[in-house]
């Protein structure tokens, strides 16, 4: 285990230190693109088991969110703390513009991770979202404060002395994908998607020139062309 002194100086360096804070995700990806134009990218560019769980979804209908992962990881605990929310809120005081939390679990459902005021400390710090592969709580809550969440299930149990975090600012497995600091991570009321950063720019750039077909294909389709010849002609469904 981590001593939390430990991971409140790793922190404070990822606050002060690291460049992917500020780093801001394209207008035209934030914009223009879904998870499933990337995934269907991800699949041409052979970069497989980038999808996140089908159980995780958005905690509100319509979310939508892209940004840079800032990575936590959680484990189980016997033993209570005189400071158990340490290192979590040190975890979200280093989220900021284009940050998504992804918060790992091992897709442990005894607690709750992710609640209000946690939604409302990361929205504070213009934080792009948050997936958790664990349960969530306070939801109508969360829905009221309008933050972008993904989760697999609601538990109202708090993680104190039961769960406790062990790092952060490194890679974890969330929702069964690997996520590494930075990488590229887009929810959608489709689920979550994970872009590592060394094929994003193939991965981007198949993404848009897929959403620029689409757009072609859907006024054909509704124009009433044979799906077959629309499929034959642009190769995209």
């Amino acid at each position: 285990m981590i001593h939390l002194g430990i991971l409140l100086r790793m922190a404070e360096q990822t606050h002060v230190h690291d460049p992917l804070r500020f780093e801001q995700v394209p207008e035209e990806v934030a914009s223009r693109l879904t998870a499933a134009m990337i995934s269907d990218s991800l699949d041409a560019a052979g970069v497989r088991g980038q999808v996140m769980s089908a159980r995780i979804a958005p905690v509100t209908s319509g979310s939508r969110a892209v940004g840079r992962a800032r990575t936590v990881c959680f484990e189980p605990s016997g033993a209570d703390s005189d400071d158990p929310y340490a290192a979590a809120m040190a975890f979200i005081d280093t989220l900021g513009p284009g940050s998504f939390a992804v918060v790992a679990t091992g897709e442990d459902e005894r607690t709750a991770y992710w609640g209000e005021l946690f939604s409302a400390a990361a929205k504070g710090h213009a934080a792009a979202g948050t997936v958790c592969d664990g349960p969530v709580r306070d939801v109508a809550k969360v829905r009221a404060v309008g933050y972008d969440l993904w989760a697999p299930s609601f538990r109202p149990l708090d993680y104190r002395a039961r769960m406790h975090v062990v790092s952060m600012a490194e890679p974890v497995t969330c929702g069964g994908v690997p996520v590494a600091p930075g990488d590229l991570v887009f929810g959608d009321e489709d689920g979550v998607v994970v872009v590592p950063q060394v094929a994003e720019a193939e991965v981007v750039a198949r993404a848009i020139e897929r959403a620029s077909a689409e757009s072609s294909v859907l006024e054909e389709l509704l124009g009433g062309a044979s799906l077959h010849e629309v499929w034959e002609r642009w190769h995209v469904l």
